[in-house]
């Protein structure tokens, strides 16, 4: 369905703290026009969740399969989440 709003909530692993994996994610989100948020964890991981049309935050997930320049992603944990409302992407 064109337009349909999706809420994803993903575990990102490998070399993803420390390489402003987060602050490139926002900038991804933001030009996709989805909303969301991003943290690292106490595993090393950086979780997040997005929220916004489907092909969009399909590509902000697309975005983080290869993360930034100085990233070594490992693997993507994608789940679906329940659409929290959110507006603007925040780092935590």
């Amino acid at each position: 369905m064109a337009g349909e709003t999706i809420a994803r909530r993903l575990v990102i692993h490998g070399r993803v703290q420390g390489v402003f994996f987060r602050d490139t994610m926002r900038s991804v989100a933001q030009r996709e026009g989805v909303s969301g948020w991003a943290a690292n964890s106490h595993e090393g991981t950086v979780e997040a969740h997005l929220e916004g049309p489907a092909e969009a935050v399909e590509r902000v997930v697309a975005f983080c399969r290869e993360g930034p320049e100085l990233a070594r992603v490992e693997r993507v944990e994608v789940s679906e989440a329940a659409l929290e409302g959110l507006s603007g992407f925040a780092i935590r």
